[in-house]
């Protein structure tokens, strides 16, 4: 810790301020040689370093997750075929038709009770690990449910499976709490939002890749089943080895570690600058340290009843829960049977459902400019307000979907409007809206619980919508545009404008918890 020390004295902010030539040799201007030049330098954008960690975090990561969730649905009936035969031949037993969809929907749903372990666990391994040795972890948890889905076939378990599934839903349950974190942190300030964008990016392009994996055409076959859920492996594999070399977020080592030295050094490689030229980040590492100094460690315990935080923790985990609870789950699982009323057919009602697969990606993609560019609470609103336009007009299409020809292709075009209009805004920002709401301190354990509200929600969609479907129809999706309307409501009263502003600054608006109006004093 000395040795530390004394290297942060060697590149201390006070002696920052460099000389006339210095200055002329990194810009090509003449400048004075006072630390106001210094302050206002740009800290750079996407460099090598940037991209490579934001590549690996996406494809290693967030991408194994989404494909453990896309990859159950099309060979189903061949997963469950198994599991029939398994428990007839190990125990004798016959089960029936009720009794094998109750053990089939504890294999799918278990993922997510994989889920919420893993985003609990986030927070400690984190600060104990760094940010970088969790994510390590996560990798590992997956090359190992990868294994375990390899061997289920060949030794003939059951239980192999299940432990399977719970190991990969831990994964991604880390992956979902630590990319936005790590990324966030590691991204100068003016990147913040469209890094943030990642994790959805990631899930997206995983759920689709598990779609194609399950189809019959590619390994969705009674030989490759086993092969086509372990074929995440290999970006795990990958993201460990890349891992290994990215650096460790300045932040955790600054502030939670305090190894000063080494954090100036892992910003610079970062920034891919000369330290010099980053006194505006140095500034604001040393105001969060020196916040952090004066409080105790944070626990989830402690945020839980902390005040000063319970308002930005409150709209971290309604976004969370509100993202899942708008439907989009639903509306995958309910595209198929759209697809094919509007006469698609069996083979095309699949292709086409892959199309919407495509459309969420490809407004991730597009959301990362949209972030950097324009204000989080004006996407998120627009987001909210179209999906729930959305959300109606599906369902008063599917009421007339039999009174007229077109009905089916009015039903189309409203579905992948809100895929549209959901990737825009409702699937990125509550990923890492957290890391922007909180300072460094309680960040870890805020977007545990975040993450926990996230699966929560996801869960719950997955369990009450096919009864609450069968029960009033397609007046289900009025219930998710409700939800969806009260989310933008709350978020309109409570949730501060955070782009290309400091948490140190976003958070200290918001200490007074609900008596909060953080948006009243940014219009002072």
């Amino acid at each position: 810790m000395k040795d530390s020390m004394e290297e942060n004295q060697e590149t201390d902010v006070s002696a920052l301020c460099i000389d006339v030539s210095k200055v002329k040799s990194l810009s090509g201007e003449s400048r004075k040689s006072d630390c106001n030049n210094v302050r206002y330098a740009d800290p750079g954008g996407w460099t090598p370093l940037l991209v490579l960690g934001g590549a690996t975090c996406c494809l290693g990561s967030a991408l194994p997750a989404g494909y453990n969730i896309g990859v159950m649905n099309n060979p189903a009936d061949l997963m469950k075929s198994f599991c029939n035969d398994s428990i007839r031949e190990n125990y004798n037993i016959q089960l029936s038709n009720h009794e094998l969809q109750i053990l089939w929907s504890a294999i799918v749903s278990i993922f997510l009770i994989g889920g919420v372990s893993g985003s609990l666990i986030a927070s400690w391994l984190s600060d104990r690990y760094g940010r970088k040795g969790a994510l390590i972890m996560g990798n590992i948890c997956g090359i190992v449910g990868a294994i375990l889905f390899l061997l289920v076939r060949s030794v003939n378990s059951v239980e192999f499976f299940l432990i399977a599934r719970v190991i990969v839903g831990l994964s991604g349950g880390l992956a979902t709490s630590l990319l936005p974190m790590y990324m966030t942190e590691i991204a100068p300030l003016k990147l913040r939002g469209a890094v943030g964008v990642l994790c959805q990016l990631g899930i997206t392009c995983g759920v689709l890749m598990g779609q194609i994996a399950g189809l019959k055409t590619v390994l969705g076959t009674p030989e490759s089943w086993h092969i086509m859920l372990a074929s995440f492996s290999p970006l795990c594999i990958a993201a460990l080895l890349v891992t290994i070399a990215l650096p460790e977020s300045p932040k955790y080592l600054y502030i939670i570690k305090g190894e000063q030295g080494k954090a100036l050094k892992e910003l610079k490689r970062l920034r891919n600058m000369d330290i010099m030229l980053l006194q505006n980040e140095i500034t604001s590492l040393q105001q969060e340290l020196a916040m952090r100094s004066t409080s105790e460690k944070w626990s989830i315990q402690r945020v839980l009843k902390e005040p000063t935080v319970r308002l930005p923790l409150f709209l971290v985990c309604l976004m969370q829960a509100g993202q899942q609870l708008s439907g989009i789950n639903a509306i995958f699982y309910y595209s198929n049977s759209i697809f094919l009323e509007a006469g698609l057919g069996i083979t095309g009602a699949q292709y086409a459902t892959l199309g919407t697969g495509v459309a969420n990606i490809l407004m991730a993609i597009i959301s990362v400019p949209i972030m950097s560019f324009f204000s989080r609470r004006t996407v998120l609103f627009l987001s909210c307000y179209l999906c729930a336009g959305c959300l109606t007009a599906l369902c008063v299409f599917i009421i007339l979907i039999h009174t007229a020809s077109f009905m089916p292709v009015f039903c189309t075009i409203a579905l992948l409007a809100y895929v549209v209009f959901y990737g825009i805004g409702l699937g990125p920002i509550p990923f890492f809206i957290g890391s922007e709401l909180f300072d460094v301190g309680p960040r870890p354990a805020a977007m545990s619980l975040g993450s926990v509200f996230n699966w929560g929600g996801n869960f719950v969609v997955g369990m009450l919508f096919p009864s609450l479907q069968a029960a009033i129809g397609p007046y289900v999706f009025l219930i998710f545009a409700v939800i969806t309307l009260i989310l933008a409501q709350v978020n309109r009263v409570y949730l501060p404008e955070t782009q290309g502003r400091s948490t140190t600054d976003i958070a200290a608006v918001m200490t007074r918890g609900f008596k909060s109006r953080p948006n009243a004093m940014l219009a002072t």
